[in-house]
């Protein structure tokens, strides 16, 4: 049996400009979690949370996705493209991914 490791990734429910995300952006994405790793798991409340860059404050609400896979290089980058993608997806400065 090998090892596993969660990634646990905040995907916005808005965009940076407040904006409501459409429903299918986050489909999407658990789509292709469950699709390549065979299961993904989310949380249906409504994380908020405030960050700021560059002097600017913005409040974001998140859902908690993840999915436990195994501990394989190539799981790692998976997730690291995945982050990128979706960042330019939600039109996001960034996304919080950790593992």
């Amino acid at each position: 049996m090998s090892a596993s490791r969660r990634y646990e990734i905040l995907l916005p429910l808005r965009f940076n400009d407040g904006e409501l995300v459409p429903d299918e952006f986050v489909g999407d994405a658990l789509l292709e979690l469950e699709q390549k790793f065979g299961a993904v798991s989310w949380e249906t409340q409504v994380i908020r949370g405030t960050w700021q860059q560059a002097g600017k404050f913005y409040h974001d609400e998140l859902m908690r996705v993840f999915a436990d896979v195994p501990d394989r290089p190539e799981n790692r980058q998976f997730f690291l493209e995945f982050k990128e993608r979706m960042k330019n997806k939600f039109r996001q400065l960034d996304i919080y991914l950790t593992s």
